[in-house]
């Protein structure tokens, strides 16, 4: 376990340096060390919330997890009004607060699977019944992600019916139970995305990318563009030529590009690996977890931030339509951070060892015990 944990924070802590150099190199030529300057900040308020989340015994969450995810929906129902939830590019997913947004989405993420875990553990035993196991949790998940996608943020959307869904087969779960509401729900989002102008483009234009390469797929074409440009070793740290007004969002949703041109072939395929290795010692950290809770919260976290940064490299690779997911630890952005890195810290707090009773009051409580008989 230890070595999990070592693995785990030394992964981390790179990409997290690796951010902040990239995020800088990125953005100094347009706003100079502004960027970093904030996301400095927030680091420093994740870093504060991870050792929080480290230190505090994880099974807590038990009694916070209902009140905690009512708290994310009511967000999630107010960034919706008017005039209280910030409209930005057609989408209402953030409060203003002066200089900085936040995400609500971002606190369901935690929420939702914290109120999984809490599910999956206390029905246990009836999870493999349709009731119990699909449709009592598909009102709550489906709550959560309703809100979600009419803001609309369609790649959450996805990430966390992903996420719940492969939480749910862990509980124990049917794949029996299981194929009929995908398959639902994948038709739904079909329709969806077929009846949304915008959305329906973005996938036609990562079908056609060449064709589609001066308009909807210019941002996707100039992220290509960059990672071949970089070749193995890159152009050099800050003489990378894309993120001066080519790859729109480079220093949020298409970092990476930014990195493959700069720092070349061999650093995107480290970050690669370096999240790779999240995913592995995360998944040994809930295996080996003191109970049913923390394997399915462990489980949860570990897949919510590797699944997110798959489909984030998937997309600036073109291997995945553009979903508007930020990757994990590197792209500006305070909400994700301050997600995940809470989110570190419980994988932490899952890891720590159970405390053992101190045998000298075992001891004592054993001769009272004995002198009284």
């Amino acid at each position: 376990m230890r070595i999990a944990v070592t693995v785990l924070a030394f992964c981390v802590a790179a990409l997290l340096a690796l951010g902040m150099v990239m995020l800088y190199s990125s953005s100094m030529a347009q706003v100079g060390a502004r960027y970093l300057t904030m996301q400095l900040i927030w680091c420093g308020l994740g870093l504060v919330l991870c050792v929080a989340a480290a230190s505090v015994d994880y099974k807590l969450l038990r009694k916070l997890a209902w009140p905690l995810f009512a708290f994310a929906v009511l967000l999630l129902g107010l960034v919706l009004v008017k005039h209280i939830g910030t409209r930005i590019n057609g989408a209402r997913r953030w409060f203003s607060f002066g200089p900085a947004r936040f995400q609500p989405s971002e606190l369901a993420k935690l929420a939702l699977i914290i109120a999984v875990a809490w599910y999956g553990e206390h029905y246990q035993r009836q999870m493999p019944t349709w009731k119990r196991g699909i449709f009592v949790p598909g009102l709550f998940i489906g709550l959560a992600l309703g809100l979600i996608f009419v803001e609309p943020d369609r790649g959450t959307t996805i990430l966390l019916a992903s996420v719940t869904l492969i939480m749910l087969l862990i509980a124990g779960v049917r794949w029996l139970f299981v194929a009929p509401p995908v398959l639902a729900a994948l038709v739904a989002l079909g329709f969806s995305l077929w009846h949304d102008p915008m959305r329906s483009k973005r996938i036609f234009s990562w079908l056609y990318l060449e064709e589609n390469k001066a308009g909807v797929g210019y941002q996707a074409y100039q992220a290509m563009l960059a990672l071949g440009a970089g070749g193995w070793t890159g152009l050099g740290l800050g003489n990378g030529r894309q993120k001066l007004g080519f790859v729109p969002e480079h220093h949020t949703d298409f970092i990476l590009s930014i990195i493959g041109e700069e720092l070349g072939l061999i650093a995107t395929l480290l970050v690669v690996l370096a999240f790779v290795a999240i995913v592995v010692c995360g998944i040994y950290i809930a295996l080996n977890s003191r109970d049913t809770f923390g394997l399915l919260l462990g489980s949860g976290i570990t897949f919510l931030i590797g699944l997110q940064a798959f489909i984030n490299i998937g997309v600036v690779t073109s291997a995945l339509p553009n979903k508007g997911l930020p990757l994990p630890f590197i792209s500006y952005g305070g909400s994700n951070l301050l997600a995940m890195l809470t989110s570190v810290g419980l994988l932490f707090s899952i890891a720590r060892p159970p405390r053992v009773s101190s045998p000298v009051a075992a001891d004592s409580t054993g001769v009272s015990e004995n002198s009284t008989s």
